[in-house]
């Protein structure tokens, strides 16, 4: 199974999920490398470290940022990066050390406390990576990223209404990016409102430069829909037809779980899933949309 099924795999597991974003991630949730953020100068070494990340050529890129901090221990530009490459890596402690060692150097630093909400995401820590998402909402507003990654984290816990309103008010100030209207299409099918999700990714899926994310969810959606022949026609652009095959019974196996959860709901069984306090900054316009518990 590709790895937006996986994660869609991982999110369905969830309490009031029962049925899925990697990614971010087994799949990669978080493509773009935290360093990117950061506007400190490159040197030739970072710039080809950069670039082989970029590539996911994670041995070069690891071996390059490690040159460059050796030559100079207290850059942060090749911390950052070598957190990156551990994070592709897979290796989130080691991330977790370098991404602390890079906000002790520099406290105000957007690149480095995104780097932790990340690593907090991936491990599943939910608490503290909703904790961090929402400080980098409030301090950082001008970033998507954090905005996705609150949603996400939300979501992750079940709290999808919560989810769709952070995506919501990060569409009205960044309406071009396509990560938070991918997003919101997701969370709505696994609010189990898989045709409202199917409406907001045709805005996209059928865009020239429309992400692969945006395909596969959009597959999902008409899949639990019982549109098989449709799920399968999408698929087919991105996916071998075996993998299609498995896909498609990953489908039926979700509308059987969320047919089966509707059935324990209307027996008056309670939902699974309990929000998480957060002390987010009550003045900022996500902090009390999704902290309502």
């Amino acid at each position: 199974m590709n790895r937006y099924a996986a994660r869609a795999r991982a999110l369905l597991l969830m309490p009031l999920a029962v049925a899925l974003l990697a990614a971010c991630a087994g799949p990669r949730l978080d493509v773009k490398p935290v360093s990117a953020q950061n506007g400190a100068d490159r040197t030739t070494d970072l710039r080809l470290a950069d670039s082989a990340l970029a590539a996911d050529d994670v041995p070069l890129s690891t071996s390059l940022y490690e040159k460059a901090l050796q030559a100079d221990p207290n850059s942060l530009a090749a911390g950052l990066g070598l957190a990156d490459a551990k994070y592709a890596a897979g290796d989130l402690e080691q991330a977790r050390v370098l991404y602390q060692r890079a906000a002790r150097q520099a406290p105000k630093a957007f690149a480095p406390q995104l780097g932790l909400a990340r690593v907090a995401l991936r491990q599943r820590d939910l608490a503290d990576a909703e904790r961090r998402y929402r400080d980098l909402v409030v301090h950082h507003p001008d970033s998507p990223l954090a905005v996705e990654g609150l949603g996400t984290v939300l979501d992750l816990e079940g709290r999808h209404a919560q989810a769709q309103k952070v995506y919501r008010v990060g569409l009205q100030t960044w309406p071009y990016i396509k990560g938070l209207r991918v997003d919101l299409g997701l969370s709505l099918i696994l609010d189990n409102q898989p045709r409202a999700g199917a409406n907001v990714l045709l805005d996209i899926a059928g865009l020239s430069d429309a992400p692969r994310q945006a395909r596969q969810n959009l597959a999902l959606a008409y899949g639990l829909l019982g549109n098989d022949d449709a799920a399968r026609r999408i698929l087919l652009v991105d996916l071998p037809a075996s993998s299609v095959d498995d896909n498609v019974r990953f489908y039926h196996r979700v509308r059987e779980a969320l047919a089966s959860r509707a059935a324990n709901h209307a027996d008056g069984a309670a939902p699974g899933a309990h929000p998480v306090p957060t002390a987010a900054s009550e003045t900022h316009p996500l902090a009390a949309a999704e902290s309502v518990q």
